[in-house]
């Protein structure tokens, strides 16, 4: 049994806000999508509201950002989640409906299995990836580390 699982947040800044044609077909794919990963090998945990998304749940000062954040059993699962699932083909359609982030858009860290990060420790993982680059606490995909031994 693992000890620790993988935690990600992604942030995105819409081109319009919910409502508008332009992002239309993003809200269309959140409930399957979502679904998708309820039922995906290694899913343990996404934030949600009482509706089932997270679009509700804003950190950042400007509405237009929204979050996504979810927990999984490791790197793998959510990796195959992300790149070989149903989830590929929309990801494909972001630069529709969202702008292009000049800064880290998305963060990994570990958290102890059983536990739900917070939407503030999230959002400051992600600020140390931007300011500082990968390490053990806030990484990526691409400079991923294993998880903690205890």
């Amino acid at each position: 049994m693992p000890t620790h699982h993988l935690a990600q947040i992604n942030v995105g800044r819409l081109h319009a806000p919910e409502g508008s044609p332009i992002v239309a077909g993003f809200f269309a794919a959140l409930d399957p999508i979502n679904a998708l990963a309820d039922a995906a090998p290694g899913f343990v945990w996404r934030l949600q509201t009482e509706e089932g998304t997270a679009t509700e749940i804003r950190p950042y000062a400007d509405d237009l950002v929204i979050v996504n954040m979810s927990v999984w059993e490791s790197l793998d699962t959510l990796k195959a989640f992300v790149y070989r699932s149903d989830h590929r083909a929309v990801m494909a359609k972001r630069r529709d409906w969202f702008e292009r982030m000049t800064d880290a858009f998305a963060v990994l860290w570990w958290v102890p299995a059983g536990v739900a990060p917070t939407v503030a420790d999230a959002v400051e993982r992600l600020e140390v990836l931007r300011a500082k680059g990968p390490s053990p606490d806030s990484f990526t995909f691409r400079d991923a580390f294993p998880p903690p031994s205890d």
